[in-house]
């Protein structure tokens, strides 16, 4: 099955869907019932969020969507915990590849003076970031940070997924958006200089032609939900490998300060820079990937 990341043609910002059904033939989300679009090998191609997860947050630009699994039937209310499986993890690979994922919302309006419930197609978001945490109910849930894209795609380079197809003579390119953002302030500016832009891991010096390169990685995440502050104690000097490897819970670090997911590698630090232990212990609690 051909998988589409990005926009329908013909389809525009606004339009809207009667149902479901009429939903899947627009091709903007073929699940009838699924509020996921998407596979464990590919990524997720598109939502629907129509408040049926209790914990589902909706800024307009910004979403925090629940994964799915543990509901209830016909119920918004957890009573198991949720994987990192099936649609959870297709969302984790388009926030870890970059790609697009269209976003729908169901909503009631007024259409001829009837109060009906309805499907808007409200355009293309970006998976910036996923956790696990309790939910209201007491269960693990996987959350999923989407911020609305606007003016960043060339719909004529959107990425799609096929079955390949034999190609002879030049091959053909497909550009493919994949962004990443890295935030760099006063004090991140601080802590780069207090380790000379050396990594805390890996003790990796970076020489570019304009001067030396590292990251600034909130240990505690910025933004909400999580809404870290951007203060010294928060902040780590890493190399972009071990960065997004921190950032994507691949690895996390224990209260003594040995690397989790690395073996015998303990992080280094400088004595003027005074981590704050409760940042280190919410990274591994929602985002550490130890038990997947």
């Amino acid at each position: 099955m051909e998988r589409t990341f990005g926009e329908i043609y013909g389809i525009l910002e606004g339009d809207i869907f009667k149902n479901r059904i009429e939903l899947s033939h627009s091709k903007v989300h073929k699940p009838i019932q699924a509020g996921i679009s998407g596979s464990e090998n590919e990524g997720a191609d598109s939502i629907v969020i129509s408040g049926g997860y209790e914990d589902d947050e909706d800024y307009q630009h910004t979403i925090i969507y629940t994964g799915h699994g543990g509901r209830s039937n016909n119920s918004k209310i957890q009573v198991t915990d949720q994987t990192l499986t099936r649609g959870n993890k297709a969302l984790a690979i388009s926030c870890e590849k970059g790609f697009p994922v269209r976003v729908t919302r169901g909503l009631r309006t007024i259409i001829n003076n009837t109060d009906i419930f309805v499907y808007r197609y409200d355009g293309l978001y970006r998976v910036d970031e996923y956790w696990k945490e309790k939910g209201k109910s007491g269960f693990i849930i996987w959350r999923f940070r989407l911020t609305k894209i606007i003016d960043e795609i060339d719909v004529d380079y959107i990425p799609v997924l096929e079955e390949p197809k034999p190609i002879y003579g030049k091959s053909q390119r497909r550009k493919v958006l994949i962004q990443r953002i890295v935030r760099d302030t006063y004090v991140s500016q601080q802590v780069k200089n207090l380790y000379g832009y050396k990594c805390q891991i890996c003790d990796a010096v970076l020489e570019t032609q304009t001067g030396f390169y590292a990251e600034a990685a909130h240990i505690r995440a910025l933004g909400k939900p999580h809404n870290g502050p951007d203060i010294i104690e928060n902040i780590l000097c890493l190399c972009p490998n071990h960065h997004v490897m921190f950032d994507y819970g691949m690895i996390s670090i224990s209260n003594d300060f040995q690397i989790l997911g690395l073996k015998n590698t303990v992080l280094s630090i400088h004595k003027n820079h005074n981590i704050n232990v409760d940042f280190i212990k919410y990274h591994r609690e929602h985002f550490y990937k130890e038990t997947l």
